[in-house]
C-alpha cells in the first residue's frame, strides 16, 4: 500500500494545569528536512522529538510544532529589578541634563514599557512532563499516517488506472504494426525506382538491405520491456516498504520505452498513441514525486 507524503497530525493532551498541542505537517522533499518549532524549556529534547519523527517518517518536509497553555499560576513572572534601576538612571540623567524637573511616575511608565524589564521563569521540564509531551507527539504521528495511508490509497487507485491505460493503448498500436511495415517498404521500393531508373540492381540484394532497413523500425524489444515496466510498477506499488524513489525510476524506464517506439513509428497513428502514452505518464510522473 502506498503512502503520502503529504499529511497533517494533532494531538492535544493534558498535564496537570497545562494543556500540551501537537501538531505535525509533512510535505514531499527527498530526504528528512526537520523544522521543529517548541517552547525554550523544552530545546534539551528537541534531538530525541527529531529522531522520533525522523524514524516514523522516514523522509518529508517535516514540520513539528508544540504549545503549551499553562496556569498563570505557574508562570513565574518578575521584575528585572538590575534593568529597571539602569532605565531610571539613565532617564533621570537625560532628564536633568536638559533642565527638566523629574517626574518618578511619569518616568516609571516609560520604563514599564521598555524591552526586558519583566522576566518568566518557567519551572524545569520533569520526567513525567516529558512522557506526556512524547505520548502527544506519538498521538500525533498517529493521526498523519492515517492520513497519508488515506493520500496513498487514492493515488494508488490512480497510478493503477493510468498504468492500465498505457497497456491499452499499447495493444492499441498492433493493428497498426503490419500496414505500417509495409507503407514503408512501398515507399522505400518507390523511390528507388523513381531515382534510379537507369540502374541495373540486384533484386536479392535490394531485398536484404530493405530487410536490414525494417529491422531498425522495428519495435518489438520496446513493447516487451514497456510491458514488464509496467507490470513491474504495479507490483512495487504493493509493497510494504516506501516505494517512492523506486516507482520514480520505474517511471523513468517506461518513459525511456515509449519514447523509443515514438522514434521508430515512422506512422501518424502509432505517433498520436504515443503522444496518450506520454501525457499518462507525465501524470504518474507528477504523482510519484508525493510517495514515500
Amino acid at each position: 500500500m502506498l503512502k503520502s507524503m503529504t499529511g497533517f497530525g494533532k494531538a492535544v493532551n493534558e498535564f496537570e494545569n497545562k494543556k500540551i498541542t501537537v501538531e505535525i505537517k509533512t510535505l514531499n522533499s527527498k530526504q528528512a528536512d526537520i523544522t521543529a518549532r517548541i517552547p525554550g524549556s523544552y530545546k534539551e529534547k528537541e534531538m530525541e522529538l527529531r529522531n522520533m519523527l525522523a524514524k516514523a517518517l522516514k523522509r518529508g518536509k517535516i514540520e513539528l510544532s508544540v504549545w503549551i497553555d499553562q496556569n498563570e499560576a505557574e508562570k513565574n513572572i518578575q521584575f528585572n529589578k538590575s534593568v529597571i534601576k539602569n532605565y531610571y538612571q539613565q532617564l533621570v540623567e537625560v532628564t536633568e541634563s536638559l533642565n527638566r524637573s523629574v517626574d518618578n511616575e511619569q518616568i516609571l511608565e516609560i520604563i514599564m514599557r521598555l524591552p526586558d524589564v519583566t522576566k518568566t521563569e518557567m519551572r524545569e521540564i520533569n520526567e513525567n512532563e516529558w512522557l506526556v509531551i512524547k505520548q502527544t507527539v506519538s498521538n500525533a504521528l498517529s493521526e498523519i499516517e492515517k492520513f497519508k495511508l488515506q493520500e496513498g490509497k487514492v493515488m494508488q487507485a490512480d497510478f493503477k488506472q493510468r498504468i492500465e491505460q498505457i497497456q491499452n493503448l499499447q495493444l492499441a498500436i498492433e493493428p497498426h504494426e503490419k500496414s505500417r511495415i509495409e507503407k514503408v517498404k512501398d515507399r522505400i521500393k518507390q523511390n528507388f525506382k523513381d531515382n534510379l531508373k537507369e540502374v541495373d540492381a540486384d533484386n536479392n540484394r535490394f531485398e536484404q538491405e530493405l530487410i536490414y532497413y525494417l529491422e531498425k523500425l522495428d519495435i518489438t524489444e520496446e513493447k516487451v520491456r514497456l510491458a514488464n515496466h509496467c507490470s513491474y510498477f504495479t507490483q512495487t506499488m504493493n509493497e510494504e516498504s516506501a516505494q517512492g524513489k523506486k516507482l520514480g525510476f520505474i517511471a523513468q524506464e517506461i518513459g525511456r520505452e515509449i519514447n523509443t517506439i515514438g522514434s521508430k513509428a515512422n506512422n501518424s497513428d502509432i505517433q498520436k498513441i504515443v503522444v496518450q502514452m506520454k501525457d499518462e505518464l507525465e501524470k504518474i510522473k507528477e504523482q510519484v514525486l508525493n510517495v514515500l
